[in-house]
């Protein structure tokens, strides 16, 4: 390079205006090529804010959905474990009830190896939140096994829908279940629904029942079974049912249970976004999801305790 070329050199780099400096206060997230004075996006109008609300309602809704019909088959098969290990102890030990118990508490095993329904704890009460256990005992009846007529209900489609298939029984199909006080053995003779109450003579009977249908059960399937043999004495007196306890029943005190949970799901959801506009976005909603995952588990449950219980 010549002289006066080196010399235009230096001229040109002495004279061009210096690099501008990073602003330290500049949004390390913004996007370089975007334009310094590019104005704001615009918050959303009325109906981008409704189309959210309604995606947000129907993905809370096929939650639900897929609650109870899938999740909450394994909710019940865990009550069933804890139950089935306390009440074997219990029989093992002469213990198990013979009379009135807890509300909840496993009483007896039940088999019907036409439906394929093996080794299935029936526990006290039939409200809504006894038959997410599992077959209930209604509390006014007597054990089976017992002098009289035993009424259970089980659930047609939640909860692993222990009754699901009630209405493929057969006269002649047998009906085993166990109790503190022995085995007893049932044998099927009659039928009913909600508008065709079981008329059996037989002093010593077992009611089953269930929801007629797959959907919101609007009546119930019923099957009678006679007692094959001498029934045991009946324990004390049996307590009285209260509203939830009848079939078709909701557990309207859920509602307010649904209403705290759903408050304390709401503030989780409000406080993980809060926490990740100045956190690290992944690090605060993986904190969050397992407090808000429990927090929709409580909410889902106590919806389905509104339900009919024999849903």
């Amino acid at each position: 390079m010549t002289a006066p070329a080196l010399e235009r050199s230096a001229t040109t780099t002495a004279g061009a205006p210096p690099a501008p400096r990073p602003d330290p206060k500049a949004d390390p997230k913004a996007d370089p090529k975007a334009p310094a004075n590019a104005p704001a996006a615009p918050p959303p109008g009325p109906l981008m804010v409704a189309a959210r609300a309604v995606t947000l309602a129907a993905v809370l809704l096929l939650g639900f959905a897929g609650y109870l019909l899938g999740l909450s088959g394994l909710q019940e098969a865990r009550h069933q474990s804890t139950a089935y290990a306390t009440l074997r102890d219990r029989l093992a030990n002469a213990t198990a009830p013979t009379g009135p118990t807890e509300d909840g508490a496993p009483l007896a095993v039940l088999d019907i190896p036409a439906l394929d329904l093996r080794q299935a704890v029936v526990v006290e009460g039939t409200t809504g939140r006894d038959l997410m256990r599992g077959p209930g005992h209604r509390r006014d009846t007597v054990l089976p096994g017992q002098p009289g007529v035993a009424v259970l209900f089980g659930r047609s489609t939640a909860f692993g829908a222990p009754f699901a298939d009630l209405g493929r029984l057969k006269v002649g199909d047998r009906i085993d279940v166990t109790t503190g006080q022995g085995s007893f053995h049932y044998t099927v003779n009659t039928y009913g629904d909600g508008d065709h109450p079981i008329k059996d003579t037989a002093p010593n009977r077992l009611v089953l029942v269930t929801g007629d249908s797959d959907w919101i059960p609007t009546s119930t399937v019923l099957v009678g079974a006679r007692l094959d043999g001498d029934p045991e004495p009946a324990g004390a007196k049996r307590p009285a049912t209260t509203a939830t306890d009848k079939v078709l029943a909701a557990d309207k005190g859920a509602l307010s249970a649904l209403q705290l949970w759903s408050l304390a799901l709401l503030l989780a959801v409000v406080a993980a976004v809060w926490t990740a506009r100045r956190w690290r976005r992944s690090a605060a909603y993986l904190c969050f999801a397992p407090v808000a995952a429990a927090l929709l588990w409580s909410v889902y449950e106590n919806a389905a305790a509104l339900l009919p219980n024999v849903y």
